[in-house]
C-alpha cells in the first residue's frame, strides 16, 4: 500500500529511565514527512533530534505514540521485521560514512540489497550510480576516495533499495563548506530528480537551507516548521528556540 506520506509520527514520546531519574525524550511529537519532500530537523544540543531520528528509524521504540513508514505501523514489528524493514525501506546516511573498507565502491552500494538476498534492478542501479557521480569509480575502495565521494556512496547505498525515506544524520558535519554544498545539492536532486523523501537531522543553518522545510524541536517538543528556509531565518528561529 502506498501512501502520500513516506514517514508519519503521531504524539510520539520517549521517556528513558523511570522514576526520579527519568528523561523525557520527546514529549508528544506529530509530524508528518510527505513524499519527494526534503525536511530538515533543528533544535539545540539535548532538544530530542537524535531521539526523533532513532524512533523514526524504529531504532528506538517510542514509549508511547505510534510511527508508521509508507502507511506501515513499526511499533507492533518484532525485531527481525523491524530488521527486514529497516534495511529495504529506510536508507541512512551518517556523518562518519559508514563505509565497509575492503568492499569497493559498487559492493559498498549494493551491500544492503545483499544483506536483503536481492538482486539489484540494473536500471535503478546505473540511474543512482551516475545520479551521485560515482559512475568511474566503482572498482575504488573507500580509503581511494574523499570525503565528499565517500558521502556520495553512502548516498547512493542509502538509495538503492528505493527506500520509503532517507534518513540523514547531520550528513554534511566532516566535510569543508565546498563539499557540504554538493552533497546538500545531491540530496535535493535525489528529492527532485528520482522522487525520493530525505529527512535530514542537522544543527547548520546553512545545511537546513537546502530543505524545502525545516522543523524545529526543543525540549523534545515540536517548536515551529518554517517553510522555504535561508540561513538566516533559521539562524534566527534557533536563537529565539530558548524562549519558546
Amino acid at each position: 500500500m502506498t501512501t502520500a506520506h513516506a514517514l508519519e509520527l503521531s504524539a510520539v514520546r520517549k521517556v528513558y529511565g523511570s522514576g526520579d531519574g527519568a528523561v523525557t525524550a520527546l514529549d508528544g511529537v506529530s509530524v508528518t514527512v510527505e513524499r519527494g519532500t526534503f525536511t530538515a530537523v533543528m533544535g539545540p544540543s539535548g532538544s530530542g533530534k537524535s531521539t526523533f531520528l532513532h524512533c523514526a528509524a524504529g531504532l528506538d521504540r517510542p514509549t508511547s505514540g505510534r510511527v508508521l513508514l509508507g502507511g506501515t505501523e513499526i511499533g507492533g514489528l518484532k525485531e527481525g521485521e523491524l530488521t527486514r524493514l529497516r534495511r529495504t525501506r529506510i536508507g541512512f546516511v551518517f556523518q562518519a560514512y559508514n563505509l565497509m573498507p575492503s568492499l569497493n565502491v559498487l559492493q559498498n552500494i549494493t551491500l544492503p540489497l545483499r544483506l536483503a538476498g536481492r538482486k539489484p534492478d540494473p536500471r535503478w542501479l546505473r540511474e543512482v550510480v551516475e545520479g551521485v557521480g560515482m559512475a568511474n569509480r566503482l572498482e575504488h575502495r573507500p580509503a581511494e576516495l574523499s570525503g565528499g565521494q565517500q558521502q556520495r556512496v553512502a548516498i547512493a547505498r542509502a538509495l538503492v533499495t528505493r527506500p520509503d525515506v532517507v534518513l540523514a544524520d547531520e550528513p554534511t558535519g566532516a566535510l569543508d563548506t565546498r563539499t557540504a554544498r554538493q552533497v546538500l545539492d545531491l540530496l535535493r536532486a535525489v528529492v527532485e530528480g528520482m522522487g525520493q523523501t530525505v529527512l535530514m537531522v542537522t544543527h547548520d543553518p546553512v545545511a537546513a537551507s537546502a530543505a524545502h522545510g525545516a522543523l524545529f524541536l526543543a525540549d523534545g517538543r515540536l517548536a515551529g516548521h518554517l517553510p522555504h528556509p535561508t540561513p538566516e531565518r533559521v539562524a534566527e528561529r534557533m536563537t529565539h528556540l530558548g524562549e519558546w
